[in-house]
């Protein structure tokens, strides 16, 4: 089937005219912009139960209570809350056997003379899918890309009205619902880089791969798991913190990968004279390492998520090929230092010019803008097969690039990673898939102790069906 695409007034109209539909429209940040779509084109009593902007934040701890961050998904949780249970205090004895009652909230910081920074939110709807049926709720965050506040306000209008349509029209299809977020909008207007599904409606929904989507539908470029497998905004994560980042394909996670990052932490936090404050590690997949079958594999992916949140590591998933948009992304949304730990051949894919063709400045203006953001890579040896050990002090680029590499080390951008175990160096990722998948036991002894559990247990990368075909 094919996904019929209206426009932000059709939407709109056609919710008007759904007398089942009915609900209320709680807005702090950005203007009344959602509630406006609806009066606009006519017939919103059919919709409209009650608007409200409580902008001041003592009117606001009144009717929702006190809020650390006023901009937040606890602060939209409470709004969504509070407001439905007043929809069916209200209204449920006279219509409720007939409506199906809905609240839509956001929490918005936009753009204004005061705040020309960044401007994000948080939006959600809180929803029967029948008349006296338990909610459900879908809820997402936003940045709005706009270099207008006007722009801001209709892009802001227009995805809570995607939001709002698609929770009614296409719940049944959460994939559906995704695309539909961005009708009448693109991706230079405005980026989803969060949304979570609950309820009944969604009993069946895996919110690590809706946000998987959200970055395969180039709706935004990265998403976040905390260990437990919950979905994060990568703010709620790195908020005014240090990190350090290891990016890999994890499949599965091995004793190298752990003794890479592990390092770096250790010598960054030392270095950085970071002791006493806060430094957050991430492992990263890139869209291209789980496209590199041609398709996503969800199962795959998820085995991989899995088994980092059982060490308790918390996971990104991007589409950044390249390390200066990674270092961009992590700087706007930490606002820390940034410590990135890599092996040798990766290194050596920095140093190839190809990658930066498309830039004016060529490597040069690719590394100007990897280092602006207080990044240092820590670079993890490599054992050739003839026995040579290669680490960021011997490694030899190319003639031209070897003034800009001793340059790099000279101003401590990289560092050669201290204390690793050389008995790890042994170890390759698709070496120990392979012995996976070929039943050769050997791979237990290269990965954490954990990680062997949960392979055994579920049957990851192919291992149950080793163990079925003997």
């Amino acid at each position: 089937m094919i996904r019929e695409v209206l426009d932000t007034n059709q939407k709109a109209f056609q919710l008007n005219m759904d007398l089942a539909k009915y609900g209320t429209f709680a807005e702090i940040g950005a203007g009344q912009e959602v509630a406006r779509n609806f009066f606009r084109v006519s017939g919103a009593a059919g919709t409209v139960a009650k608007t409200i902007s409580a902008y001041d934040m003592t009117f606001s701890d009144a009717i929702y209570g006190p809020a650390g961050r006023y901009v937040s998904r606890q602060r939209l949780q409470t709004m969504l809350d509070y407001e439905f249970a007043l929809l069916l205090e209200r209204l449920q004895a006279r219509r409720g056997a007939e409506t199906c009652f809905f609240v839509f909230a956001d929490t918005v910081t936009a753009r204004s003379f005061s705040r020309p920074d960044d401007a994000h939110g948080w939006l959600g709807v809180q929803f029967q899918t029948r008349p006296g049926g338990a909610p459900s709720q879908v809820v997402i965050h936003v940045r709005m890309l706009d270099h207008e506040n006007v722009q801001e306000q209709e892009a802001l209008g227009a995805i809570g009205v995607n939001l709002i349509y698609g929770v009614f029209y296409h719940h049944q299809n959460p994939e559906w619902l995704i695309a539909s977020l961005v009708d009448s909008l693109t991706a230079s207007r405005i980026e989803v880089d969060l949304i979570q599904f609950s309820g009944p409606a969604f009993s069946t929904v895996d919110n690590r791969l809706m946000n998987l989507q959200l970055v395969h539908q180039n709706l935004t470029t990265a998403v976040m798991f905390t260990p437990d497998g919950g979905v994060a905004q990568a703010s709620e994560i790195l908020h005014n913190k240090s990190l350090v980042i290891e990016r890999g394909s994890f499949r599965p996670v091995n004793l190298l990968n752990l003794d890479m990052l592990e390092r770096a932490r250790v010598q960054f936090i030392e270095e950085e004279k970071l002791e006493n404050e806060p430094v957050v590690e991430l492992m990263e997949i890139t869209m291209r390492n789980l496209l590199s079958t041609g398709a996503i594999d969800h199962s795959d992916f998820l085995a991989r998520v899995d088994l980092l949140g059982a060490l308790g590591r918390n996971v990104m998933i991007s589409n950044y090929s390249r390390f200066y948009p990674l270092s961009a992304y992590l700087a706007r949304n930490g606002r820390g230092r940034i410590g990135i730990a890599m092996g040798i051949p990766t290194l050596i894919e920095i140093f190839n010019e190809k990658y930066y063709s498309d830039l004016e400045g060529g490597i040069l203006e690719s590394f100007g803008r990897l280092f602006k953001n207080a990044v240092k890579l820590y670079i993890h040896p490599l054992r050739e097969t003839s026995g040579e050990l290669i680490t960021a002090n011997t490694l030899r680029v190319a003639p031209h690039l070897q003034h800009l590499y001793a340059h790099l080390l000279e101003n401590n951008h990289l560092a050669f990673i201290k204390g690793f175990n050389e008995s790890l160096l042994k170890i390759h990722s698709q070496d120990v898939l392979a012995m996976i998948q070929a039943g050769q036991p050997d791979w237990e002894a290269q990965v954490p102790a954990p990680v062997v559990n949960l392979i055994k247990e579920r049957g990851y990368f192919g291992f149950k069906n080793q163990l079925k075909n003997e």
